[in-house]
């Protein structure tokens, strides 16, 4: 059975940490990487995954 692990969102352009969630526990994958709005910049940007 695969565990959920909790995972913050940063954003690539001003470094704000915005979002939380999780994400399923596999070895291997790579970061995730979305596009979400930044309240800070107030555009869309990419946000990645960190810990």
């Amino acid at each position: 059975m695969s565990e959920r692990m909790p995972i913050t969102l940063v954003c690539s352009v001003c470094g704000s940490r915005n979002y939380r969630t999780t994400r399923a526990r596999k070895t291997g994958s790579k970061a995730l990487e979305l596009k979400k709005h930044c309240p800070k910049c107030n555009v869309h940007t990419l946000h990645k995954e960190t810990k």
